[in-house]
């Protein structure tokens, strides 16, 4: 097993407050795309240490690897879709839930990148307000 490397949730944590700062919308914050640029590359370093350090002990299966990153992603997504689809349920009008169901539908299939490019665009002001 790996060792546990701080300096890497340190990374995270700026990545995160590049995003958050981006999405509050006060003005001249444009770092948005840098702290989803530093979570990809960590998740690239991290899940290819992963695979690196299997295929040298020879223990590396496709199968197992894939299932081990479905246990720990799936169930907070699945959670989190969850309780933004009641909150989405309570106060959004009537008329945006055909929508916002048809997005979340989308999340679920993994297929929200088809979804939202044949919708609209990432900076269509209509996609600020999808909250899938």
């Amino acid at each position: 097993m790996k060792q546990y490397r701080p300096e890497i949730d340190g990374l995270r944590g700026l990545a995160v407050v590049f995003v958050v700062l981006y999405h509050s919308g006060l003005p001249y914050i444009t770092g948005g795309f840098v702290g989803v640029d530093i979570f990809f590359v960590i998740s690239g370093y991290l899940i290819s240490s992963i695979i690196i350090s299997d295929l040298e002990s020879n223990s590396f299966i496709f199968k197992n690897f894939y299932e081990r990153r479905a246990r720990r992603i799936l169930p907070a997504l699945y959670f989190m879709l969850a309780i933004v689809f009641a909150v989405v349920c309570i106060v959004q009008p009537p008329g945006d839930l055909i929508s916002s169901t048809e997005s979340l539908l989308s999340a679920v299939l993994f297929s929200s990148n088809i979804y939202f490019w044949r919708t609209t665009n990432y900076f269509s002001e209509a996609s600020e307000f999808q909250p899938f």
